[in-house]
């Protein structure tokens, strides 16, 4: 058996509160903390994933996932250095504030203006908060279907949808930047 790996750059988006943090915690130390504390510049967490493909050697992925704050007064600040280089994008909103939905378009125009299109997953997260949400599934298919990618509800407190989601943007990834590995 040859070991093929790969190693990719996976940027997190999104306003203030979202979650980044926590769902990068919850998916690469499984532990949630609801204490909130304010990602402050950017920080770079690594996961290695296993994509095993039928008839080919196993795939070893090290994503490099970067968190970045969340404030929009930052973005034109950091954008260029924090999207150079990116093979993909987990977009995140937060189900009970819909505005967090609708400012995803300015993140993703952003990440555009500095590698052009790169596969994007969109996460709803906060799913957990069933008596405060905002954000329905129809809501969420109509925002994201602008821009492609699987879209999902996700809670960084219960787990659903964490690693699905960054299996699913890694799968993306191997199809669009490393198709001869499939």
């Amino acid at each position: 058996m040859v070991e093929r790996k790969v190693k990719v750059k996976i940027c997190l988006v999104g306003e203030n509160a979202v979650g980044k943090t926590s769902l990068i915690r919850k998916f690469v130390l499984d532990i949630f903390d609801d204490r909130y504390i304010t990602t402050i510049g950017t920080k770079i967490t690594k996961k290695t994933l296993t994509f095993d493909k039928v008839g080919k050697d196993p795939v070893s992925m090290d994503m490099m996932i970067w968190d970045i704050m969340g404030q929009s007064s930052f973005r034109s600040l950091l954008q260029d250095a924090y999207f150079y280089g990116a093979h993909g994008v987990l977009a995140v909103a937060d189900c009970t504030r819909s505005g967090t939905l609708t400012a995803l378009h300015e993140w993703l125009d952003s990440t555009r203006q500095v590698v052009g299109e790169v596969p994007v997953v969109f996460l709803a997260n906060k799913s957990d908060l069933k008596d405060k949400l905002q954000i329905d599934k129809k809501l969420l298919d109509s925002e994201t279907k602008k821009h492609g990618g699987r879209a999902m509800f996700s809670s960084a407190k219960t787990g659903e949808n964490v690693s699905e989601a960054f299996q699913a943007l890694g799968e993306s990834i191997l199809k669009t930047k490393f198709p001869e590995l499939l």
